[in-house]
């Protein structure tokens, strides 16, 4: 069933809507994702690249390809920061950050890869106080 969910960056320059049902969803507990994400895991579900719809800001996005990398892409709001919806570099998917949307996506986390890579500190952070706001 048709499931569409719009997304915008934090400056809220960048706007889109996406559509579902999703194909997957992934956190990538990769090296790479950790640097691009600045997090211990990048949130990432794929759909098929005709599924997003572009209401502002497509030409503030900036996109980095890792020369050396078949698969890692970045890309962000260049007014921002943000990572925003993007392309795989071989064409055949949309890759959209989970943390963009505004709305339920509609799919959960299916499998954590590259889980091997995880920072030293990741487990730790799971039995960590847990507070509504900051903590005092």
């Amino acid at each position: 069933m048709e499931h569409k969910v719009k997304g915008s960056c934090l400056c809220g320059e960048v706007k889109t809507t996406v559509t579902g049902p999703f194909a997957r969803f992934y956190q990538c507990y990769c090296d790479r994702c950790q640097k691009k994400t600045g997090s211990a895991f990048a949130s990432l579900i794929f759909t098929t690249p005709d599924k997003i719809e572009w209401h502002s800001g497509k030409e503030l996005t900036q996109r980095y390809d890792l020369p050396h990398a078949v698969r890692f892409s970045n890309c962000f709001c260049t007014k921002c920061g943000s990572q925003v919806p993007y392309e795989s570099r071989d064409g055949t998917a949309l890759v959209i950050p989970a943390g963009y949307l505004d709305g339920d996506p509609d799919i959960r986390p299916s499998a954590n890869i590259f889980w091997d890579e995880k920072p030293c500190w990741f487990e730790a952070g799971q039995t960590a106080d847990r507070f509504k706001t900051y903590p005092e």
